[in-house]
């Protein structure tokens, strides 16, 4: 199939295949004198898998080292192995994130209190 079918078949534009192309994660199967680009289901299936690692929230870059283990292992364990390790690494950066924001709500928190009660001294002053 040509690019704009496999676009249309996987959902995205032939920009992004394009773009997947020039970072490594997507390939044409072969190309014809003319310069056009074919694709086989084996693509489609390449351009789903990435759709569906984004959607876990894992980044391009992410996704091109998981990609290779995907389809190089026929039971995908090593690829989806390395998802874990990677979702493992956003959960502590997620925490991380969240203990950082609690103390800042705490912090305003209590500045918000300091000042409402020095508000609240002197407008019973006047």
């Amino acid at each position: 199939m040509r690019i704009g079918e496999l676009a249309e078949r996987a959902g995205v534009t032939p920009r992004t295949i394009r773009y997947y192309e020039s970072l490594g994660l997507l390939g044409p199967s072969e190309r014809e004198g003319t310069g056009f680009r074919y694709y086989t289901e084996a693509e489609l299936s390449r351009l789903q898998t990435i759709h569906n690692l984004k959607g876990l929230g894992l980044s391009l870059e992410e996704i091109s080292t998981v990609i290779p283990l995907y389809f190089e292992d026929p039971t995908r364990l090593s690829g989806k192995r390395k998802i874990v390790e990677i979702l493992n690494a956003h959960l502590r950066e997620t925490d991380e994130k969240m203990e950082g924001l609690t103390r800042f709500r705490s912090e305003l928190q209590t500045n918000i209190t300091r000042i409402q009660k020095w508000i609240d001294e002197h407008s019973e002053s006047q």
